[in-house]
């Protein structure tokens, strides 16, 4: 088997997530690139470990363990997706630069009063 093959397709997966990472907005889409740059890299490694032999299959079990890393990665990163979906309302990556709560911020309510705990009422 020729290394060229995998190593070409593998580079045109990786230039597209890459692509997809600095030009999508949205950020199901930007996790959905990165999970194709991983798949990249899984393709180079099974295709160098095949091409160099390997009696350990050392590029196999990278795999395995790259694979693991990323069911890891997208679990965590769908959910935080999701919170900042309800929270905010949008999954726009632009829009959620700042970590302040833009409607928080906007609201002109006065301060809250704390509770007293000795009288049990709020405290002037």
């Amino acid at each position: 088997m020729h290394l060229a093959y995998p190593a070409v397709l593998a580079a045109l997966l990786f230039c597209i997530g890459l692509y997809g990472v600095l030009a999508r907005r949205n950020a199901v889409l930007v996790l959905m690139s990165v999970e194709l740059m991983l798949n990249a890299v899984n393709l180079n490694l099974v295709a160098f470990d095949v091409w160099l032999r390997d009696t350990l299959h050392a590029g196999q079990a990278l795999t395995l363990f790259t694979i693991t890393v990323a069911a890891a990665e997208i679990g965590l990163g769908l959910a935080i997706v999701l919170m900042v979906f309800r929270t905010r309302g949008t999954a726009d990556v632009d829009r959620l630069r700042d970590l302040t709560d833009s409607i928080a911020s906007t609201t002109d309510s006065p301060p809250r009063q704390e509770a007293d705990p000795v009288k049990g009422k709020a405290a002037a």
